[in-house]
């Protein structure tokens, strides 16, 4: 009995020497790559940076692609390191694989990253306002463009990378090209769910390049009033004036119609209507108007007139244009105008105000008195 237990445990001390010389070798070798790899990237990238560091745009780019540019570099000297180990070849083919996995992610990664970079730099110098605060329509011209364009570009480059990922594995490979070749039910299947996808990537591009809205245009979607805080890849956010969010498809920016003040340029003309009694002096009136809206500091010196509109059989309808650098100044404009104008009718024309006329007729009251039956008494005239 002790004989075999002897013989046992020198079985398993044997047995694990063997597994241990097995491994040893292999795991020597991939230390030995992690180090040789993550040293070829330190004296490859002092190297670039010394001879790269005159230009901006370089130096910036490899700095972004320096730690994708190193896991890519220790991957290739890990998987020579797994080739020369001897291994068994399923362990190989495991290991090939999920090292091309990564490195086509890694791909995506870089790819990412120095778009950002580009359209960081496109970007730079343009501003929504100027210094002293007048809305850049041009500098949100540029920015709206650079944005959309650079969150369609990234996602094109996920799905282009998850499919290179998904096409390593066999089954999905096989799986693609009979949902190609058949083109049935299971691909108009696959192409109606992703509709809704498709086409706002699509409407992005076409907003970024004809530009129907612009980040921080003034527009009225859905009867709200707001401005366009972000155009997402897929959605627009408009900031409503009392501080709330609306969230809209981009599609609906192509496909239905909407209110942009801001397209050309943002000044604007506003409008202040005002009832009043056939006896207001209307050259007066004009005068006053005028007079408020040049000594307004929000005017910005272009429209300022008065129009009779309307008259019906109680008063007489008047509207003041006058405009202003952009909508928030408009709507100042507009509500001072209104109140001051209306302080001075009370104070110096109080009868041009609204009011009700009536007549009373002698006669009509004495005709009223003789048809009303025997006791009855008339109202007090």
């Amino acid at each position: 009995m002790p004989e075999e237990i002897v013989e046992t445990a020198e079985e398993a001390i044997v047995d694990t020497y063997m597994l241990a010389s097995l491994w040893a070798w292999p795991l020597i070798l991939l230390a030995v790559a992690i180090f040789v790899g993550w040293a070829v990237h330190a004296l490859l990238w002092r190297a670039l940076a010394r001879m790269l560091r005159r230009s901006s745009w370089w130096r910036q780019a490899i700095g972004r692609a320096r730690s994708p540019a190193r896991l890519a570099i220790i991957l290739l000297a890990v998987s020579v390191a797994v080739s020369a180990s001897g291994l068994p070849m399923e362990f190989k083919g495991a290991v090939s694989r999920t090292i091309s996995v990564i490195m086509i992610g890694l791909i995506g990664w870089t790819a990412i990253l120095l778009t950002n970079l580009f359209t960081d730099r496109l970007m730079r110098g343009h501003r929504l306002e100027t210094e002293d605060g007048e809305d850049n329509v041009h500098g949100r011209k540029v920015v709206t463009q650079v944005r959309v364009l650079r969150r369609t570009a990234n996602i094109l480059i996920f799905i282009i990378a998850a499919a290179s990922v998904l096409l390593t594995f066999d089954g999905v490979r096989q799986y693609g090209v009979s949902l190609f070749a058949s083109a049935g039910v299971a691909g108009l299947a696959v192409g109606f769910a992703a509709r809704p996808v498709l086409a706002n990537l699509i409407a992005g591009v076409q907003i970024a390049l004809t530009q129907p809205i612009r980040l921080e245009d003034v527009v009225i979607v859905e009867g709200e009033w707001g401005w366009i805080e972000e155009i997402g890849a897929t959605y627009v956010v408009v900031r409503i004036w009392d501080w709330r969010r609306m969230v809209v498809p981009l599609s609906y920016f192509i496909e239905k119609p909407f209110e942009n003040w801001t397209r050309e340029g943002t000044s604007i003309i506003g409008a202040v209507t005002w009832h009043v009694d056939y006896s207001v002096p209307v050259e007066t009136l004009r005068a006053k108007l005028i007079e408020f809206v040049e000594a307004s500091s929000l005017w910005d010196g272009q429209v300022a007139k008065m129009h009779m509109t309307d008259a019906n059989e109680k008063t007489i309808v008047v509207r003041g244009i006058m405009s202003a650098r952009n909508s928030i100044a408009t709507w100042e404009l507009r509500c001072e105008i209104r109140e001051k104008l209306i302080a001075w009718l009370q104070a110096e024309y109080p009868q041009a105000l609204p009011r009700f006329r009536a007549e009373i007729s002698r006669s009509g009251a004495e005709e009223y008195r003789e048809d009303l039956p025997d006791g009855a008494r008339a109202p007090v005239s």
